[in-house]
């Protein structure tokens, strides 16, 4: 791709019609770019064929796709495939592929590193390192060898969604627009540690379903494991969730990773129930899986089977979440670039 040109993937339907006329096109010229990119994924402008050829060759004076195929890909025992792709700020991402019987979730980053430092997160350790732009997410989409078998996108990759919310935005209406990718929002789950008010726009502004980073009810541990805690206390993220309706198509669920002896009590399970008395969702239970230098350790089996029941007889919905792709480092937490290359 010729970084001296601007890129078309992550331009809504107004923004093409608008490079149309600026390049002395018909305005519907806009329409057609749209269907080609996020229809018929097309690799170039010339593809374009029902653009005239004096069109397409000036079009493509100024323009690419925007296309960036993955670089690298590690494929884990359990058919998990993990991709490395570049940025269009020369660094790069991982995103990670994850095909279910019927069902193929694809997890995508937001940012290159992190800027919320949780203690259970290797992007966290990372550091930040930048904001992808809307092209740079749809294209771990766009690019994806297995893309056509997608049934679920969650953006639970890099980064902090709503850290980036302008480009995450763009990105899941282009994947809902008529115009474009067309997906329901139900396909689609973000993820964040709950920024109020970035977070109340995205649930004024999106249908999609989203899942909040818990990890522990209490305050004072949650900001231990969880900075984010003391400038986004849990209760205030749970009293704004209280004024949105998820009774019917939209999904509210809140993240919970168990660590063995450390938010695995009964108090944890009384105090969760309490916190989220009245709301509608359900929690996912994770398994921490070990990162470098880390004193936290996992719960085991029967532990995570006993929080799930009590807090599901307690009327909060629980399910344990399958641990997918962990020997190549692609399960939950594990994610990271600072070396700037997936390492065999």
């Amino acid at each position: 791709m010729d970084t001296q040109k601007k890129t078309l993937m992550g331009m809504s339907l107004a923004e093409l019609r608008q490079v149309a006329t600026d390049l002395g096109m018909p305005a519907f010229t806009g329409g057609q770019m749209a269907d080609w990119l996020y229809r018929r994924h097309v690799s170039g402008i010339d593809e374009m064929t029902n653009i005239s050829k004096a069109n397409r060759a000036r079009l493509a004076e100024h323009y690419d796709v925007g296309l960036m195929p993955p670089t690298d890909c590690q494929r884990s025992t359990d058919g998990t495939v993990k991709y490395l792709f570049p940025t269009s700020n020369g660094r790069e991402v991982e995103t990670v592929y994850i095909p279910d019987g019927d069902r193929a979730t694809l997890c995508v980053s937001s940012q290159v590193g992190c800027k919320m430092h949780c203690l259970f997160c290797q992007t966290g350790r990372q550091g930040f390192e930048g904001n992808l732009t809307a092209g740079d997410i749809l294209n771990q989409i766009y690019a994806l060898p297995e893309r056509d078998t997608l049934t679920n996108i969650v953006f639970m990759g890099q980064g902090e969604p709503m850290d980036n919310l302008d480009a995450v935005l763009r990105a899941t209406e282009i994947l809902t627009a008529p115009y474009a990718w067309a997906w329901s929002p139900k396909r689609i789950t973000v993820s964040s540690v709950g920024i109020r008010g970035k977070l109340r726009r995205f649930l004024d502004e999106s249908e999609c379903h989203v899942a909040i980073s818990l990890h522990t009810p209490l305050a004072e541990q949650r900001a231990q494991l969880m900075p984010a805690e003391r400038g986004y206390p849990i209760s205030e993220v749970v009293d704004l969730l209280r004024q949105y309706d998820f009774t019917h198509q939209r999904r509210l669920s809140f993240e919970y990773i168990v660590f063995g002896g450390l938010n695995d009590s009964e108090r944890h399970a009384h105090e969760t129930i309490r916190l989220l008395r009245g709301l509608e969702c359900r929690i996912n239970l994770i398994r921490f899986h070990q990162i470098p230098d880390s004193d936290l350790s996992y719960a085991d089996d029967q532990k995570m089977e006993w929080l799930r029941d009590y807090l599901t007889s307690h009327g909060v919905f629980t399910t344990i979440r399958a641990s997918r792709g962990q020997d190549i480092f692609a399960a939950c937490g594990l994610l990271s670039t600072a070396n700037k290359k997936i390492k065999d």
